[in-house]
């Protein structure tokens, strides 16, 4: 299932110029784009899905300022960056278990920012897709280039205060989480340290046998 161009070509734009902000937040190493953007199944009031790679131990903070640099959005919003899928170098891999439509998501992931080896190492943990590790290549799409903010901010926080700081920021986010009542169909929800995969309602994966 496909959209319509002149909708792909605008949405594919107004997403990569969003993408350009994470040069900016701290802990943030790599984002590649996922769900309808990489299907092609994009509408006038589709979201953008995306997996944000983040160092470990700052996942919480991490998230944080993703939310607090992109917005507040607990439902789906048009041309808003979805933070739903945030993992770390101890969670690169996939989760199972695998339907046809992860292994098909997985193989067509964008890159479209972080440096390459980090990027690589993750397609490499992910290697039950069947598309071997050396066939990876950066997309045009793809950019690369911190900025002076994040680099400060990273400095600033990778201390003790940062330590701090994470562990209320997993306070708060955790009690809201618990108090969520967002899970509807058989949902794929990982909350820990290493990885934050929110995921409600999986009923579009399944029975899926083409694109």
């Amino acid at each position: 299932m496909t959209g319509n161009r002149d909708i792909i070509d605008e949405k594919w734009r107004q997403f990569l110029g969003l993408v350009k902000n994470f040069r900016h937040i701290p802990f943030a190493d790599f984002v590649l784009a996922s769900g309808s953007l990489v299907f092609g199944n994009l509408h006038e009031k589709s979201d953008f899905d995306v997996i944000i790679g983040v160092k470990y131990g700052r996942i919480f903070t991490a998230r944080f300022l993703c939310k607090l640099f992109f917005g507040f959005h607990n439902k789906k919003t048009p041309d808003k960056i979805c933070l739903n899928h945030f993992v770390t170098e101890k969670s690169y891999r996939l989760s199972p278990p695998y339907n046809f439509y992860w292994k098909k998501l997985y193989q067509n992931l964008v890159p479209v920012y972080g440096p390459p080896q980090k990027i690589g190492a993750f397609f490499k943990a992910n290697s039950w897709v069947g598309k071997p590790s050396s066939l990876f290549k950066l997309d045009s799409r793809h950019f690369y280039g911190a900025s002076g903010i994040k680099a400060f901010l990273e400095k600033m926080l990778a201390g003790q205060a940062g330590d701090f700081l994470e562990k209320i920021l997993k306070f708060i986010q955790e009690k809201k989480h618990k108090n969520s009542k967002d899970a509807t169909y058989k949902p794929r929800v990982i909350f820990t340290e290493a990885e934050l995969e929110l995921h409600p309602d999986t009923k579009r994966t399944e029975g899926l046998t083409r694109f």
